[in-house]
């Protein structure tokens, strides 16, 4: 496996690894917390520890920059992955600067995210974050998927993390409003980031399945090319010696 594969494999290995580990957690956690609000709204007591609540915030922010985080990953090994196919830093120098620094902003915004108290900062960082992932998704080189956009892994990702980013950003008016509109925007909205996480697993296993390693692609290149029939094209077998 040359290192350009290992690099292909480490997005879905921290997906595995860290981000579904972390959705077990924190969606376990937001159960138990409900179900001590309950509780105790009912009968003034519950059995369930009240440190429930601080690991479901504390994780749940953990999985935001994780999922964040691996989206980015999968973004970089694309866009840069094509900046080195077609050597874009000799063709587009500014293009690449653009896009270097388009990273550095939307890992700076997350960060500023993650330290800002007001809400304004809280929306203004949350905003720029979401932008910046949502052009650096849109660059030459993403697997994307648009034709099929309703079972492609990129924009099932590219949702989960925006509505990540957008509950973080809301966390603190949780607790303050009285009215629990934010905590009934913030469970909706996680609802179906985690419906989005279901389909992120069954559409990434397929991904893995449609992206050729780098020994593959001059042979599916070539079928490009000769514009053939997959079912009865020949092309000599690569040798794997």
């Amino acid at each position: 496996m040359e290192l350009k594969d290992a690099i292909l494999l480490l997005h879905p290995a921290i997906a595995v690894l860290v981000v579904f580990p972390l959705i077990g957690i924190v969606v376990n956690r937001a159960l138990q917390t409900r179900q001590r609000r309950l509780e105790t709204k009912a009968t003034g007591k519950s059995k369930i520890p009240p440190v429930a609540g601080q690991e479901h915030v504390q994780l749940g922010r953990w999985l935001t920059a994780s999922v964040v985080g691996v989206v980015l990953v999968a973004f970089a090994n694309d866009v840069f992955g094509n900046i080195l196919d077609h050597q874009l830093w000799m063709k587009a120098p500014f293009q690449v600067i653009f896009i270097v620094l388009l990273f550095a902003a939307t890992v700076g915004s997350l960060v500023l995210l993650y330290k800002a108290r007001e809400k304004n900062w809280r929306a203004l960082f949350a905003t720029l974050t979401g932008i910046g992932l949502v052009i650096l998704g849109c660059q030459d080189g993403v697997y994307r998927k648009t034709d099929q956009w309703y079972i492609s892994h990129y924009y099932y990702g590219l949702t989960a993390a925006l509505l990540m980013i957008f509950s973080l950003a809301i966390l603190p008016e949780i607790y303050k409003d009285k009215s629990n509109f934010w905590r009934r925007v913030h469970i909706s909205l996680n609802c179906i980031a985690l419906l989005l996480f279901l389909g992120q697993g069954i559409t990434g296993t397929r991904a893995l399945l449609e992206v050729p390693l780098s020994w593959q692609e001059p042979y599916i290149q070539k079928l490009y090319e000769q514009k053939c029939d997959v079912k009865n094209c020949t092309i000599q077998a690569p040798s794997l010696r």
